[in-house]
């Protein structure tokens, strides 16, 4: 794999393969549900790409539309979430309404009666309704998909299984690339048979769904099993030292989620962003208690109920992001105040990165820093080949 070094409008680039097919000068991928962290990733060299499980057509519409003002023709890309399995919800009364029959009464009652002893308070009534489950199936994210491909994105995105070949086939005959997240091996060969672009191998430390092999073992694994398929690393990769690392280990760039969550344009709750800079890498946990699927999350007083005994096991995606959603919205409104039951359960997911984030800095600034770390482990790398 070349790798080549060069200037940028962040002072430097580190361009590989993927940086030429894309045309983006640092092969740094954000993921964020925050369309200024795209934003901002893109202008500053890399590939920003809008999480848009949670959008409704409509609102994906308008971040997109908000997106291609900022950019200027700058390459970003949309990721939705498709996963093998999950709870056929197209009965349900209403998106999002944990009072419909798919919900069983004895999960109803844990949440509430958790909400109860913690004494977070009920929303105004301004604020009840309309609330919007995760949208994992592909009839879901046809709708989400005929709104992208209405814009110029250079990359569409799938997690928790292989593309269906519509989805693959649309991308590519509109020139644009499918990317798809894996946690093993296994599910890297089915994302190469499916006819993906680019493969992200995400390892057990990252934030939001992910599987139990870690980064440093599962990047080279599928580097040597799916080559030449480009492949990025994922997984508690947060400095320009492990970007480095992962390109050392055959990888052609890395996709970042948490290390965004602490930046100054991210959209995360205060209560949560200020846990995150007090947390270390020992301060998360794979949990099943948002959406139903393993994901890994900041460890709070709501991790910690839904692991005790007397508590229901999780239901299957989306079923449990409908019975949470507003529960997860009472805690967010409450969560400022110091000591309160809201704050000790508020929680969101993030990686074992977390444990290296610790200050508030812009979008902008942490591209421009992980390529300055990188260049700097580069030039130690070259110095050894001369002694």
């Amino acid at each position: 794999m070349l790798v080549l070094v060069g200037r940028h409008n962040t002072g430097a680039a580190v361009f590989t393969q993927i940086c030429g097919k894309l045309g983006i000068d640092v092969p740094i991928f954000a993921f964020s549900h925050c369309r200024d962290v795209v934003a901002a990733v893109t202008n500053a060299g890399g590939l920003g790409v809008l999480g848009a499980t949670a959008h409704s057509p409509g609102g994906l519409e308008t971040d997109l539309a908000w997106i291609d003002e900022q950019v200027h023709g700058k390459p970003y890309g949309v990721d939705l979430l498709l996963p093998a399995k999950f709870a056929d919800v197209s009965a349900a009364p209403g998106a999002g309404q944990e009072a419909g029959p798919l919900i069983p009464p004895e999960h109803r009652a844990f949440v509430a009666d958790l909400l109860d002893r913690y004494g977070v308070p009920s929303l105004p009534e301004h604020l009840t309704g309309g609330r919007r489950t995760l949208s994992v199936s592909f009839d879901d994210a046809s709708a989400l998909l005929e709104v992208a491909f209405r814009h110029p994105i250079a990359l569409v995105a799938s997690a928790l299984g292989p593309p269906p070949a519509e989805l693959t086939e649309q991308a590519h005959s509109r020139g644009v690339a499918v990317a798809a997240l894996v946690g093993t091996l296994e599910h890297a060969r089915r994302q190469q048979a499916a006819g993906v672009d680019l493969i992200v191998a995400q390892g057990t430390e990252a934030g939001g769904h992910t599987g139990t092999v870690a980064t440093m073992v599962l990047v080279p694994e599928v580097v040597r099993a799916v080559a030449p398929t480009p492949v990025l690393a994922a997984g508690g990769i947060v400095t320009g030292a492990q970007m480095a690392a992962a390109i050392a280990l055959g990888a052609q760039g890395v996709w970042c989620g948490s290390v965004w969550l602490t930046t100054k344009e991210a959209e995360t709750d205060p209560a949560v962003q200020r846990k995150m800079l007090a947390a270390s890498s020992s301060d998360t946990v794979r949990s099943r208690s948002l959406t139903g699927k393993p994901a890994r999350m900041l460890r709070s007083a709501w991790t910690d109920e839904w692991e005790a005994a007397a508590a229901p096991a999780p239901l299957q995606m989306p079923l449990q992001t409908m019975l949470t959603a507003s529960a997860q919205q009472r805690i967010r409104r409450s969560s400022a105040r110091d000591g309160s039951g809201a704050q000790q359960l508020a929680t969101y997911f993030v990686g074992q990165g977390v444990g290296l984030l610790d200050r508030v800095r812009p979008a902008r600034d942490v591209v421009a820093e992980m390529v300055a770390e990188y260049l700097e482990v580069a030039e130690r790398f070259a110095a050894q080949l001369h002694d």
